[in-house]
């Protein structure tokens, strides 16, 4: 009954970083290079791999939707970030949180599957390389892209749904630099176990179901290679796992440190450390991390080049 009598704030106020205008001009500055690299880097490698006849296959497929979910998710969230950087007043609309972490929520878990999806892709090509075509058809691939959209959706519905439900006792204070789900239960004047329990359920199935899907296919992918009688051999085989076990690493390490633990061992202050990771410096070295050691990519890049450059 008392629940009923909290109204919903219109807007929320994003704490951010620092009131100091000094390291604020600072971090939009540093800020806004990390984004612009990671959309322009992003961007470049999908363009890549739809004009690069040698890219069409399955692992490309899958990399370039992975270049998409950074692009999305980061700019779900850096955009607003940049603007609250100039201006004392960092407030974002009722609606604008929802939609920020919806989006947010969707492409992140869509992240997870499309990671183990690459990982299934390199288990199919090394350990089955027969019934490759069968096992990574393009209908195949276009499943998983479609479960890994639908599933996030579903889920960061559920949170976005239960979230603005809930009683907020007249504080807006967001303390983090954008609506994230942790932040905002800390608003709430009632029990929030239940969407607690939600988001580790949720985190920790498709955390643990890609995770683990992820290290089988590697565990049975590096009984294949160590197979192999030629050094040569092997050393292609590992050298084409490498870049993804790194991105894996990277992202499921951060993701995990941010939900997958329980609130009574939450920082906050801790938290907006590794979102920054998560949110802006991944998605920018994901381009790098998938091309610097990738002679595809490499030579995809060269011939590209010397396309455009061609005297007509």
């Amino acid at each position: 009954m008392l629940e009923s009598n909290y109204t919903m704030p219109s807007e929320f106020l994003l704490v951010g970083f620092t009131d100091y205008l000094p390291l604020r001009v600072t971090l939009f500055v540093v800020f806004l290079i990390v984004y612009t690299l990671t959309v322009v880097g992003n961007m470049g490698l999908i363009i890549l791999v739809n004009i690069s006849s040698s890219l069409q296959t399955p692992m490309y497929f899958f990399l370039s939707n992975l270049s998409f979910l950074d692009i999305s998710y980061s700019t779900a969230i850096t955009p607003k970030m940049l603007a609250n950087f100039l201006t004392s007043r960092k407030i974002i609309s009722l609606s604008g949180c929802a939609l920020q972490m919806f989006f947010f929520a969707c492409l992140a878990d869509a992240e997870c599957l499309v990671l183990a999806a690459m990982a299934h892709d390199r288990y199919a090509a090394i350990c089955n390389p027969l019934l490759y075509p069968t096992l990574m058809s393009k209908r195949v691939c276009t499943c998983f892209i479609v479960l890994a959209y639908f599933s996030g959706s579903m889920t960061s519905m559920v949170h976005v749904c239960l979230t603005f439900r809930l009683p907020f006792c007249g504080s807006n204070i967001v303390n983090h630099f954008f609506c994230d789900l942790p932040p905002l239960l800390k608003l709430s004047c009632s029990d929030t176990s239940m969407n607690e329990l939600l988001l580790l359920i949720f985190s920790g199935i498709i955390a643990m179901i890609t995770f683990l899907t992820v290290m089988i296919s590697y565990v049975f992918i590096v009984a294949a290679i160590l197979r192999i009688h030629s050094a040569a051999g092997r050393h292609k085989a590992f050298s084409t796992c490498a870049s993804h076990l790194t991105a894996v690493t990277l992202f499921y390490g951060s993701i995990s440190f941010s939900y997958i633990q329980p609130s009574s061992q939450y920082s906050l202050e801790q938290e907006k450390v590794v979102s920054v990771l998560y949110t802006l410096v991944i998605p920018m070295l994901n381009p790098l991390i998938y091309s610097l050691r990738n002679k595809e990519v490499k030579n995809a890049v060269k011939r590209a080049v010397e396309i455009k450059c061609a005297p007509s």
